[in-house]
């Protein structure tokens, strides 16, 4: 669903007009454009803003299908491929991608538009969905998940930037609504669906089936595109923000994948590999965000540190949760299937609610509650995991944090568009996307060294699930209690 679960933003972000600078700064002016400035009481379905508000739910719509439809099929693929042992880097190599992705769309939005890196984001998904449907060995496989993902990150960065582009202010939290509603379906029918597939008949034809199903959407989102002018606007700031080179970029991504090679084994070359990927990911991360995002400075770097917390929290629930009820719960897969139903469902909704909410309400209030809504979530799943408790508690742990998700990711992300340096929000949604990719990554690496410490000491399974999960507790906490350095004006 982005702003999506271990798969992009599941609420993601044209060139027109902008929000007010927080600071009463000089903001910058749309150049070259059909003025799309709300008349009276516009929607975002009114005549002047119809065509891009259907050209965005089109094309996440067909995003949320193809990155929940083919995680099912990924097992029987590294089974049929005979790479079972890499199974950890096929899964996560398309969130390591996602970091370059991001950078790559948010750099190219600021420099020449959102219309660019959105085309090429959607026909190179379409390439690399070929790619992985012809694998003839896992790595293959791992090459065409990792260019997917490389691809996710280009248009989900470019989305959230012409969102902050082409809305005026008020209209932002509806529109991220409805972005994070067109996961909906594909995550009600795609995953079955794509399941159903590859069990009566291949794999393979999930990911051909699904190129196919995208390639004329996509062109004809290049063709809306190329026909109206979607230039960026020359900022007028003086502000100079560094823009990351992508070197530092694809040392981050590189990293990302070596530390998901890393532990897919527990000898001598997967330890190194892991030490690796994590000295490159620390050595470089920081040159991707803003400065000060560590520290939680006021603005923009707290708001980029916020969306890290909270979606480590909520895609390593995701993880853990649907680990516990199959391997120590024994429960049918059809449990597991309708608790990610509800989760994507109940964020839709409570996404939904946000963006009908008052307008002068304050955002970063929507994401303390959202972050304490987490915490109960983390709560509830620790409880789950015990013995004796029935596993439909810790099953519905992932809605509750859902609902979590729902309220505060919208919010973050008008929060950073309303941070962002003039003439920059290409910037802003890369930096959301990349610490977003970055939250999974470390949150969920660290839970699975305390749960494999427990394990490989000799405690039960249900004893190491609620140690991993005890640990969400500390990010979730954190983001509640940082939510005011990311007030807006």
């Amino acid at each position: 669903m982005t702003d999506a679960p271990m798969s992009p933003s599941r609420e993601p972000h044209p060139t027109f007009t902008e929000p007010a600078a927080p600071d009463g700064g000089r903001r910058t002016k749309a150049a070259e454009l059909p003025p799309l400035r709300p008349e009276g009481t516009e929607g975002i379905f009114s005549r002047t803003y119809a065509a891009a508000t259907s050209s965005f739910a089109a094309v996440m719509f067909l995003t949320g299908l193809a990155a929940l439809a083919v995680v099912p099929t990924l097992p029987t693929a590294a089974r049929d491929l005979d790479g079972v042992s890499l199974f950890p880097l096929v899964a996560g190599c398309f969130v390591a991608a996602s970091l370059l992705g991001g950078v790559l769309g948010g750099h190219w939005a600021d420099r020449a538009g959102a219309d660019r890196p959105l085309a090429a984001g959607m026909v190179l998904a379409v390439v690399t969905l070929l790619v992985s449907a012809s694998s003839t060995s896992i790595w293959q496989l791992a090459a065409g998940r990792f260019v997917d993902g490389v691809a996710g990150g280009m248009v989900a960065v470019a989305i959230n930037t012409a969102i902050g582009q082409a809305y005026p202010e008020r209209l932002q939290p509806r529109a991220l609504a409805l972005m994070s509603a067109c996961w909906i379906i594909p995550s009600l029918v795609g995953p079955p669906m794509a399941g159903l597939v590859a069990e009566w008949w291949s794999w393979r034809a999930v990911f051909y089936g699904l190129a196919a199903l995208t390639a004329l959407p996509a062109l004809a989102v290049v063709a809306l595109l190329n026909g109206r002018s979607w230039k960026a606007a020359p900022a007028l700031s003086e502000e100079k923000t560094p823009r990351p080179a992508l070197t530092v970029a694809v040392a981050v991504s590189v990293g990302a994948a070596l530390g998901q090679y890393g532990v897919s084994g527990w000898d001598t070359r997967h330890l190194l590999f892991a030490v690796s990927g994590l000295a490159l990911m620390v050595l470089f991360a920081s040159r991707l965000l803003p400065a000060g995002t560590w520290r939680a400075a006021h603005g923009l770097p707290a708001t980029v540190l916020l969306r890290g917390l909270s979606s480590g929290v909520f895609f390593t629930l995701e993880a853990f949760v649907p680990l516990m009820l199959v391997t120590d719960r024994d429960v049918a897969p059809v449990v597991t299937g309708l608790a990610f139903t509800g989760a994507a469902v109940a964020w839709a909704a409570s996404s939904w609610v946000q963006g009908r909410l008052p307008e002068r309400t304050p955002r970063h209030r929507l994401v303390v509650v959202g972050a304490l809504v987490q915490v109960v979530a983390v709560v509830i799943a620790a409880v789950g995991s015990l013995p004796g408790v029935p596993a439909v508690t810790a099953a519905s742990s992932m809605v509750v944090a859902a609902v979590g998700m729902g309220l505060l990711a919208p919010s973050l992300t008008v929060l950073s568009l309303a941070h962002a340096p003039a003439g920059r929000q290409g910037y802003a949604s890369s930096a959301m996307q990349t610490n977003q990719n970055l939250g999974q990554i470390l949150v969920l690496g660290v839970a699975s060294a305390v749960f494999n410490a427990f394990l490989s000491g000799g405690s039960n399974n249900h004893i190491g699930y609620a140690a991993a999960f005890g640990l969400l507790l500390l990010p979730g906490i954190l983001a509640a209690v940082l939510a005011a350095r990311a007030r807006g004006a």
